[in-house]
């Protein structure tokens, strides 16, 4: 296990997020019913949504588990940036299912990053991206507030991903 480069570990799991860190908090609706909810929580936990979304993935498990290493990267050539990331906590439970994952040493942030989907009392099923970060390295520093600027257009388009892959799914299966 690799050590993590903030002490607020499992932070994004049950909140409150700390102090001192850019908040992130987006949530989309995904779909309605128990078979979009448990193809929305395979295509988070399996980092099919990720891949989908155009990311790299490398993963030591098959399938978000805690201590999991994940190394995301996003981008083209020279402007690729790898984040290497240790899942910190994964819940697969009948109405919540997903995991965190926290910055390890040289990601360009420093913090963690939740992926849920969770089926409401009415049906609905929502995806959340909640995050905390901060800047860990000169060009994230240097990019000031383009970074969550970054960041929040990444998790409107997990969101879409999402959608469309419970679609499709749903789409087959008719």
């Amino acid at each position: 296990m690799s050590t993590l480069t903030y002490p607020e570990a499992g932070a994004t799991r049950l909140g409150p997020l700390p102090d001192g860190y850019h908040h992130l908090h987006h949530r989309t609706r995904i779909g309605r019913g128990r078979a979009d909810f448990e193809e929305a929580g395979a295509a988070i936990t399996t980092f099919r949504m990720h891949r989908a979304s155009g990311a790299q993935v490398r993963a030591s498990a098959s399938r978000a588990e805690a201590g999991a290493s994940v190394r995301v990267a996003l981008g083209v050539g020279p402007l690729r940036f790898t984040a290497p990331c240790q899942v910190v906590w994964a819940e697969y439970g009948p109405a919540r299912v997903g995991f965190a994952y926290g910055t390890l040493a040289r990601h360009p942030e420093c913090g963690e990053e939740a992926f849920v989907a969770e089926l409401a009392d009415d049906g609905t099923v929502w995806f959340t991206v909640l995050a905390f970060s901060r800047p860990a390295l000169w060009y994230t520093r240097l990019a000031g507030p383009l970074v969550p600027m970054v960041q929040h257009w990444y998790a409107r388009r997990l969101g879409r991903t999402l959608r469309r892959i419970v679609t499709e799914e749903r789409a087959r299966q008719v």
